[in-house]
């Protein structure tokens, strides 16, 4: 059974010195708390994080301790200075990534120092990885710290499996292209084989960054990297769900529960537990608080707000500053409404162990989680669970990705204080059956998704991306098939070699008369139809007009727009068989009027078709103007004989029954070939890999499906094939 390295910044566990004391406990965080009893029930494998403490602050005898102990949990550290810990941790990823990705721009720094050590940072813990993987490990690296560390890792072991999966939000494109590195951070997250996000939104927000800044297109998800496959899904967090249903069973939260009962007496109980952060909405939710106790005040000493901040980031300066407000605000609300033996907001500044924080969620009537911007938020989830009698009620924001799931939750605008002051009475007003009704629902869901099945969900995923990968791969043309194709290449006699242009032979460009044909595939065209046992046709969706003057003096056969025009070596041009143009008039003015609405893209028209390029547009504005333009031109073309062809950013509508596949058939009817070869990029193309013989041999450029039998990466590798059938033949 293949090993699971989960990597992450920090490890499950922290090392803590105080004095000449040196303990080891347990970390704050979701990821820590939901992902910590797997390597123990589930996986076999190691947890590759930093310790929590920076390598000056202990000693040699110290850091052989904290390794001693890790060695024996399955854990391995990575050490970091304290320079790295400013500059990494507490500067690029909580000083930028943060704040940008939770929408929280004007708090963002960008300073290319902090993205400096940020990406030394990242290649520190490749060297790391290195040390301990093996081959056949399954590599899961989580969260934002460490975005640049897949294509690391893939560059340092390129057959490697890995999944990266992000903890926070992904920001829409607008706020995301605000990054400097956001080119450099896309780039690193794609050396993944898997990318999981909480919700649909994140990976939306992601796949149209990907499309917006580096131009890969995906389908369902699915992008081609290169010859690799990267899958874009969404897996939304679990808990350890039998921990917290059982949790109220332990006889220390007995005790805890008891404890607080006794302090707090029958007042109803609202529970607010947050790490003490920006994003988290807890200044609004007091704000709200407070509102409640002055539209209600039969409630005055009849209900308290226990709010726990867990400390967070306390040498960010953000932080600090949140910190001194929250104190504020709670002493006034608690000099404002508070009587002799009852104070409204019971504050609590601390991390809770785990028997005291179930105690609360199971004494706690209401749950008040209302993040401004939250990825999960795990919190949620473990309130619900510990509801055994089903009793309880939760106020979450919408902003929450748990809010997803959690719908029977009273869900809210974070920033709406009136509306949470209203769902405030609302839950502490809810009948009984209501809430167990509620409850119970969200409980079976939950149950359902656990963090076990949320994980195993990933790794099945990344296994399932991995094999259709390995599928792929299997059609590439190895050295093996290669060395066959030059063999029969050089053994035959009569050859047929149909080669498409754009894409194929050359790469894309923005404007079509753009993508001239370079000195270099000039050069070997000519050498190729030298050879006077090749037969050597150019077949583009090209007009005629351009193919006759960019390969009109070479000794080739042409066919141009998909095959309506055909040319043979040093002959005319001729109509493929008797058709029409006078639909173009009616459909001009419909692409003009997609035009106009879509800017960056424009007309190019043939003699026989029209072709509507949307290369320099906006790729999702484009998107939608394709889906629309292609729905009116098909109601329009059906009974008049037209037919609608998508390219690689384009829409080219032409007369129906004339395409590649038939100008091939013909050519293929009037010779007798011992060697046919053809090459083609899109799904124009397929109409030729279809009619071609079994002893054919088809290339398709890219990893997309395909008729074809064999897949290259790109443009140079058929350049490549054909210069190796030249040289073999003149050698």
């Amino acid at each position: 059974m293949s090993r699971l390295l989960i990597v992450s910044n920090r490890l499950p566990v922290s090392a803590v010195k105080r004095g000449e004391t040196l303990r080891i406990q347990p970390s704050a965080g979701g990821l820590a708390t939901g992902m910590s009893s797997l390597l123990k029930k589930s996986y076999k494998g190691v947890w590759i994080g930093w310790p929590g403490i920076a390598v000056e602050k202990i000693t040699v005898r110290e850091k052989n301790e904290i390794k001693k102990y890790l060695d024996e949990n399955n854990f391995y550290p990575v050490f970091l200075s304290q320079s790295y810990i400013e500059d990494y941790y507490s500067g690029f990823c909580n000083k930028t990534i943060w704040p940008l990705f939770h929408y929280f721009s004007e708090n963002t720094i960008y300073d290319k120092n902090l993205w400096n050590i940020y990406n030394r940072v990242n290649k520190y813990f490749c060297d790391i990885i290195m040390k301990v993987v093996q081959p056949g490990d399954i590599v899961w690296i989580h969260d934002y710290h460490l975005m640049l560390l897949p294509q690391m890792l893939r560059k340092r072991c390129p057959n490697i499996t890995i999944g990266f999966f992000l903890h926070i939000p992904f920001p829409s494109f607008e706020v995301f292209r605000l990054l400097p590195w956001r080119k450099n951070i896309l780039e690193g997250l794609l050396g993944a084989e898997l990318i999981g996000f909480h919700t649909y939104d994140y990976v939306r927000h992601f796949l149209d960054s990907v499309r917006n800044r580096l131009g890969y297109e995906h389908s369902l998800g699915q992008i081609i990297v290169g010859s690799r496959i990267v899958k874009v899904d969404t897996f939304p967090m679990g808990i350890d769900y039998d921990r917290f249903a059982h949790a109220v069973n332990d006889p220390d939260v007995k005790k805890e529960i008891e404890k607080n009962c006794k302090k707090l007496g029958d007042r109803k109980i609202i529970l607010s537990i947050d790490r003490l952060d920006y994003t988290k909405g807890i200044l609004q939710r007091l704000h709200s608080f407070d509102l409640f106790l002055n539209n209600h005040p039969e409630y005055r000493e009849k209900v308290t707000l226990i709010l726990v901040a867990v400390p967070s980031r306390t040498k960010v300066e953000q932080y600090r500053q949140l910190k001194r407000e929250l104190d504020e605000l709670i002493s006034r609300i608690n000099g404002k409404h508070g009587a002799i033996g009852w104070i409204p907001v019971c504050y609590l500044y601390c991390l809770l162990p785990f028997h005291s924080l179930t105690a609360l969620y199971s004494i706690s009537d209401v749950a008040l989680i209302t993040p401004i911007r939250d990825g999960m938020n795990l919190i949620a989830k473990e309130y619900i669970a510990t509801k055994n009698d089903g009793k309880g009620v939760l106020i979450l924001s919408e902003m929450a990705g748990a809010a997803q799931e959690l719908c029977e939750a009273i869900i809210v605008n974070p920033n709406n204080i009136e509306r949470i002051a209203e769902s405030i009475h609302q839950a502490l007003t809810m009948p009984v059956e209501d809430q167990i009704e509620r409850n119970r629902t969200m409980q079976r869901r939950l149950q359902r998704y656990n963090v076990e099945k949320w994980a195993e969900d990933f790794i099945k995923t990344l296994y399932s991306v991995k094999k259709l990968e390995h599928e792929l791969l299997a059609q590439k043309l190895n050295s093996q098939i290669r060395e066959e194709i030059i063999s029969n290449y050089c053994e035959s006699k009569h050859r047929l070699i149909l080669l498409d242009y754009d894409g194929t032979l050359t790469p894309f460009a923005l404007k079509p008369e753009h993508a001239k044909p370079d000195k270099g595939i000039l050069s070997l065209l000519q050498k190729l139809s030298r050879d006077s046992c090749n037969e050597l046709v150019i077949i583009s969706g090209r007009d005629k007009d351009t193919l006759e003057k960019w390969f009109g003096n070479l000794n080739i056969s042409l066919s141009a727009e998909h095959g309506v025009w055909n040319k043979k070596k040093m002959g005319v041009w001729e109509l493929s068989e008797p058709i029409t143009n006078y639909w173009k008039d009616v459909i001009r003015l419909i692409l003009e009027l997609y035009m106009d609405r879509t800017p960056g893209s424009f007309i190019e028209e043939k003699s026989y078709s029209l072709a509507w390029h949307f290369r320099k547009s906006d790729p999702e504005l484009a998107s939608v103007r394709a889906r629309e333009l292609k729905e009116s031109i098909l109601h329009l073309t059906t009974n008049i004989g037209l037919s609608v062809l998508e390219g690689n950013k384009v829409i080219e509508i032409k007369n129906a029954g004339i395409h590649k596949g038939l100008a091939v058939l013909k050519r293929i009817s009037h010779g007798k070939f011992d060697f046919i070869l053809a090459a083609g990029d899109d799904w124009t193309d397929e109409d030729i890999f279809k009619v071609l013989p079994e002893h054919a041999y088809s290339i398709k450029v890219g990893l997309t499906p395909s008729k074809a039998k064999f897949k290259v990466d790109s443009v140079k590798e058929t350049r490549e094939l054909l210069k190796e059938m030249l040289e073999v033949t003149n050698g």
